[in-house]
C-alpha cells in the first residue's frame, strides 16, 4: 500500500471516528442526559480528532524537540511498545503511542553512573523522557464521568456553596432547607445553570443574599469543564527533579495556555498515596479551549502503577455501583502497594546519594581557591518544594549533628575542614529533599548501614516529624 493511500486511511478513519461520537453525543443531547452546553462542550473536544492528535505531538517537539528514537505503537495490556515503528503521517487518535524524547535542561545531566571493567561507563540515571501518548478517551467513558463522578462532585460543590453563603447571614435552618431543595433539584435532571436554580427556590425578597449567592455560583466549575482528559501523555522521568524542571519549562514556555498544575509528588494526604504531577494545558484555537493532561510520574512508581491499575478498575466499578465497602478496601490496598513504589523509588535514591558521596568531596578539593564548584546548581532549584521551614530545621539540626561528629568523613583523599565536611553534607542533604519522596511508615527506613543510609534517614526523618507534627 502506497504511503499516500495509508495518509488517506488515517485520516477517513479519523473522519469516521469522529461521525460516529458526534452521534452518541446528540443523542445523550436529545435523551436529556446531558443539556446543550454540556453537548457543544463535548462536541468540540470530539471533532477533528486527526488535528487535535496532531496538536498533542507538536506540543511535545515544542517541549522536548525530535523524537530520540522511532515512535512505536503501545499496548495498554502489556504496558509496552509493539516493535514497529510508525510514520508521522499513518498516527490517528484511535491509537496509542509511545515516544522517547531528551530532557535538554535535565538538571541531574551525567551525574549518575556506573564504572563497569575498563572504559565502560553506564547511566544509572538518564536524561530521556519516555512519553506515552494516549489514544482519544472513550466518549461513552467521557459521558459517563461528566454525568456521573463529575456531576455529583459539582452538585456537592454548589449545595456547600449555598449553605455557606445563606449560612454566613446566620440563616443557618434556612441554609440546610434551601442546600435540600437544591440537592434534589439538581439530582432530578442534568442542571449547569446553579445560580437560576437557587434564585427559583429563595424566591424574591434576598436581594442582598441573591447577588453574593450569583457570584460564588459562578466560581463552582461546571461538570464538563471537570473533563480534561479526552487528549492525554504521560511521561516518565527517572527522577523527580526532571519532572519539576520539565513542568516548570512549560509554564515559561507558554503561560497563556496553563489551565491548572498540581504537584503530588510529596502529597500524603491522597487516601490512595498516589504520586506524580499533573499539568492540565490548552492545546485549543481560535478561542475554543480543549485542554491537554500531561501526567508526570517516575519510572520505578509506574512499575508498582501498573500493579495498581486492576484495584483502581474494581475501585471504579465499585463507585458506579455505589458500593462503598469494596471501594474503599481497594483504595486501601491500593496505597499499600503504593508505598511500596515510594519505598523501591527511595532506595534509587539512596544508591545515587552513594554514588555522589566520593565525588562531591573531590569536586570540593578541586575547587579549593577559585569559588568555583561543579556542582553549582546541580540539583536546580525548583520552586515546587518543601515549605522553607523544613529546610530550616533540617539544616539547623544537620549542623549540631556535623559538629557533635554524628555525620564525619573518615575517608576523604585529603584531611577535610569541618566547614568543607558541611558543605559536602548540606550539598547531599539539598539532594535528597529535592529527589526523595516522603512516606507514611514511620517504621521503614533505608535498611543500609552506610553514610549515605544515615543521611538519608535522618533527613526523612525530620521531614516526618514537622509533616505528623502539623497534621
Amino acid at each position: 500500500m502506497s504511503s499516500y493511500s495509508d495518509s488517506f486511511y488515517a485520516v477517513d478513519l479519523t473522519a469516521d471516528n469522529d461521525r460516529k461520537n458526534l452521534a452518541i453525543i446528540e443523542q445523550a443531547r436529545k435523551n436529556g442526559r446531558i443539556n446543550d452546553e454540556a453537548a457543544k462542550y463535548l462536541s468540540e473536544l470530539y471533532s477533528d480528532g486527526l488535528m487535535w492528535f496532531r496538536e498533542v505531538f507538536y506540543f511535545l517537539g515544542k517541549c522536548f524537540g525530535a523524537p530520540k528514537a522511532p515512535v512505536m505503537r503501545y499496548d495498554y495490556a502489556t504496558d509496552s511498545a509493539i516493535d514497529k515503528p510508525i510514520r508521522i503521517s499513518d498516527i490517528n487518535p484511535l491509537s496509542p503511542y509511545i515516544v522517547h524524547h531528551r530532557l535538554d535542561m535535565d538538571p541531574m545531566r551525567n551525574q549518575f553512573f556506573t564504572s563497569g571493567a575498563g572504559h565502560k561507563i553506564d547511566l544509572a540515571v538518564s536524561s530521556i523522557v519516555t512519553v506515552i501518548v494516549g489514544s482519544q478517551k472513550n466518549v461513552e467513558r467521557a459521558l459517563e464521568k461528566v454525568t456521573g463522578k463529575y456531576y455529583t462532585a459539582y452538585v456537592d460543590d454548589v449545595c456547600d456553596t449555598v449553605y455557606r453563603v445563606i449560612s454566613a447571614h446566620d440563616r443557618e435552618k434556612s441554609a440546610v432547607a434551601v442546600a435540600d431543595k437544591v440537592r434534589k433539584k439538581l439530582t432530578e435532571q442534568y442542571i449547569s445553570t446553579p445560580a437560576e436554580t437557587v434564585l427559583s427556590i429563595i424566591g424574591s425578597g434576598h436581594e442582598e443574599i441573591a447577588v453574593e449567592l450569583v457570584r460564588a455560583l459562578d466560581q463552582v466549575r461546571r461538570p464538563r469543564m471537570r473533563l480534561q482528559d479526552v487528549w492525554r501523555v504521560k511521561c516518565l522521568f527517572d527522577l523527580i527533579p526532571q519532572a519539576r524542571t520539565f513542568i516548570e519549562r512549560v509554564c515559561e514556555m507558554m503561560p497563556d495556555r496553563i489551565l491548572s498544575v498540581r504537584d503530588n509528588f510529596y502529597d500524603m494526604k491522597n487516601p490512595r498515596n498516589y504520586r506524580d504531577a499533573k499539568l492540565i494545558i490548552d492545546i485549543g484555537k481560535n478561542g475554543h479551549v480543549v485542554p491537554m493532561e500531561i501526567i508526570c510520574q517516575v519510572r520505578t512508581f509506574f512499575e508498582f502503577e501498573r500493579k495498581t491499575h486492576g484495584n483502581y478498575e474494581i475501585a471504579r466499578k465499585s463507585e458506579t455501583k455505589k458500593i462503598a465497602k469494596d471501594e474503599s478496601t481497594n483504595v486501601a490496598i491500593g496505597a499499600r502497594e503504593h508505598e511500596l513504589g515510594v519505598k523501591e523509588y527511595n532506595l534509587m535514591i539512596c544508591q545515587c546519594l552513594e554514588d555522589l558521596f566520593d565525588r562531591v568531596g573531590w569536586n570540593i578539593l578541586y575547587s579549593q581557591g577559585n569559588g568555583v564548584s561543579m556542582f553549582d546548581g546541580f540539583p536546580k532549584p525548583c520552586k515546587l518544594y518543601y515549605p522553607p521551614k523544613i529546610l530550616d530545621i533540617i539544616s539547623d539540626k544537620l549542623d549540631t549533628a556535623i559538629e557533635n561528629e554524628v555525620f564525619h568523613i573518615n575517608n576523604a583523599p585529603a584531611k577535610l575542614t569541618q566547614a568543607q565536611e558541611s558543605e559536602i553534607f548540606h550539598f547531599m542533604a539539598r539532594f535528597i529533599l529535592v529527589s526523595a519522596m516522603p512516606y507514611f511508615g514511620h517504621d521503614w527506613a533505608i535498611p543500609l548501614d552506610t553514610m549515605a543510609g544515615k543521611l538519608f534517614n535522618f533527613v526523612m526523618t525530620e521531614v516526618q516529624r514537622y509533616y505528623k507534627k502539623n497534621q
